[in-house]
């Protein structure tokens, strides 16, 4: 694992309040070029050798030097691969931080913290589990670089063509390593997986035009001469028609006959070899806090009864007769609350969506320059998917960033949950906080692009309480939708930890989820199965926005009616997404700096 794949780091409190007071206090003066030289040389080496290993991140980046490849994923390539990483840290130890400047002592520790978690996943050899009953992490979600790659010359559509030839290489890889798995007892829980069957005969239908791998061609530019297109549709078609459809087919069979009885019945990722080694690794990961699973599980808890007590005052508020479960059902089930079409229900979040963008003004004083879009979720992948997602921007701004809507059963998607919703995957969440980073041009790549689960989700989840401000939640049901979106990240504290630490089972989960939250059975069977699939990343959400919450306050206090929100926004979105110890840090620099900036 490389340092553009984004990951959490666990960081010393302490040691980067030491930091940030250097930051404040430190004299401007010019550190010796060479360590900081040595440190950015690194950094760049290794950003071109991560582009290069994992050529679908760099097509997602907009990088398209790389567009006609995959990920090399024998097992030589994934050994020279984490020999490489444990010689990064190895190159690092030998530059002198104490030489670096503070900015880029912060730096250096955030890149090396990256490359510690790297390698202490090296141990649990995860390559041996490439597919989750959620996404494949690779040959699986290849169809979806079809509406990322550029199609606009015959180079374009040429080097397509050539992953399309090379696509049986990598389905045989993952098979590889697949059964690698299996002899090694790494296999993925096997009742989640059971939904996969009905999604994967659609990567090979009979007719390669109906193929998702085909859709370049659909729609080809009229600048191609009329033989051009011809050409490369024939070549498309059959590289289709030979190759793809063909490693589909091999890759059926062998996951319905060999793989899915293979697959565990049990569910913990603490019964996973060495698990629960395993899980605190991918606890501290995901929250970049030394919290353990216990109490995690203790914050849950406590969550969900106060944000009950908020819902019951809803319930109260509409005169609903009747106690809170049976309100729950009666949102999940009166049509009123639902479009009938998908049709309906993606132009009805394209106009919420900018309806918000003009209230931004009034919390924020920088506005990302990245424009996005609202879209529906592809239709192949929908029925496994989660409720909405959002896609990153291309680096050079080739592409703006999107906001995924789920389409698939409109009668399952409430409208009350639409105005929390947009604001965590649009504006002012994932969006506006991401393509803020990408925009802070002065960091290194791997932090302007790279991420920290528990601040990205995080500041999502918070952004989801700032609806209130933006002139959303007018209607008590959206307010209700609101606080149900927040109930199930508490939940999931709870049902996360549940899961993969205290020996629940699936149905006890899905069954504490829908006791607390109006999530419908559709969704929240899929959300039971994505806990299960990856392991802690849930909990990333809460946390983090427990401490953004918490350092608002903290300033709030501080500040008393000095405080701007504005600024106080500006400073946790300025620096990128970092470890939640930094950012408490740069919260406590900054009300610092507030007061002696205002006497």
């Amino acid at each position: 694992m490389n340092s553009i794949k984004p990951l959490a780091a666990k960081l010393c409190a302490s040691h980067f309040l030491l930091i940030a007071a250097a930051l404040a206090a430190a004299p401007a003066v010019a550190a010796p070029p060479a360590a900081v030289k040595q440190l950015h040389q690194l950094f760049d080496e290794d950003w071109e050798r991560g582009l290069k290993e994992y050529p679908e991140y760099a097509t997602f980046l907009g990088d398209a030097r790389y567009n006609d490849r995959w990920t090399d994923w024998s097992l030589p390539a994934i050994e020279q691969r984490d020999a490489a990483d444990r010689t990064v840290l190895e190159k690092l130890a030998k530059i002198r931080r104490d030489k670096l400047p503070p900015a880029d002592q912060l730096n250096y520790d955030l890149f090396r913290q990256r490359y510690e978690i790297a390698v202490a996943y090296q141990r649990f050899r995860t390559h041996e589990v490439p597919i989750d009953a959620i996404g494949f992490d690779g040959f699986g979600s290849a169809a979806t670089l079809a509406q990322l790659q550029p199609f606009a010359t015959a180079a374009d559509y040429d080097k397509w063509i050539r992953r399309l030839r090379a696509y049986g290489t990598l389905v045989d890889q993952n098979m590889a390593l697949m059964r690698a798995g299996m002899a090694s007892g790494r296999v993925p829980p096997r009742e989640p997986m059971t939904r996969l069957l009905a999604q994967l005969g659609g990567f090979a239908p009979d007719a390669p035009e109906a193929s998702p791998f085909y859709a370049p061609f659909k729609a080809m530019p009229e600048s191609l001469p009329a033989a051009e297109r011809e050409r490369l549709r024939a070549q498309g078609t059959a590289a289709i028609r030979d190759v793809v459809t063909p490693a589909w087919r091999r890759f059926n069979a062998f996951f319905e006959k060999e793989y899915l009885p293979a697959c565990r019945a049990t569910i913990a990722a603490e019964d996973f070899p060495d698990g629960v080694a395993f899980y605190a690794l991918r606890v501290r990961d995901m929250t970049t806090t030394d919290l353990t699973p216990d109490q995690i599980h203790e914050i849950g808890l406590s969550e969900v009864a106060r944000i009950r007590a908020e819902m019951e005052k809803i319930r109260e508020q509409v005169k609903f007769k009747g106690d809170l479960p049976a309100f729950f059902g009666f949102l999940r089930s009166d049509k009123q609350f639902y479009f009938k079409t998908g049709e309906e229900l993606l132009a009805a979040y394209r106009v919420l969506a900018k309806r918000i963008d003009p209230q931004l003004v009034k919390l924020f004083g920088r506005i990302p320059r990245t424009p996005y879009g609202v879209e529906a979720v592809p239709e192949l992948e929908a029925p496994n998917q989660t409720t909405a997602y959002y896609r990153s921007p291309a680096e050079d701004g080739s592409r703006a960033g999107y906001f995924y809507a789920n389409l698939y059963k409109p009668e399952t998607r409430p409208k009350w949950e639409m105005e929390a919703l947009t604001v965590h995957e649009a504006v002012p969440g994932h969006h506006f906080q991401i393509a803020l980073a990408q925009e802070l041009g002065d960091l290194p790549k791997f932090r302007r692009l790279g991420g920290y689960t528990a601040f990205v989700e995080g500041w999502g989840l918070y952004s989801e309480g700032l609806g209130g401000e933006l002139g959303l939640y007018t209607d008590p049901y959206s307010k209700f939708g609101q606080l149900t979106y927040e109930m199930w990240r508490a939940v999931r504290l709870v049902v996360d930890t549940g899961i993969h630490h205290k020996g629940w089972s699936r149905q006890q989960a899905i069954d504490y989820f829908s006791a607390n939250a109006a999530k419908t059975a559709n969704d929240i069977a899929v959300e039971v199965d994505r806990y299960i699939s990856w392991p802690a990343q849930a909990l990333a959400y809460k946390i983090g926005e427990l401490r953004i919450k918490a350092l608002r306050e903290r300033a709030r206090t501080a500040l008393g009616s000095r405080f701007d929100i504005r600024r106080f926004h500006d400073v946790v979105l300025g620096t990128g997404a970092v470890p939640l110890d930094v950012l408490e840090a740069n919260v406590d620099r900054w009300i610092e700096a507030e007061r002696n900036r205002s006497g």
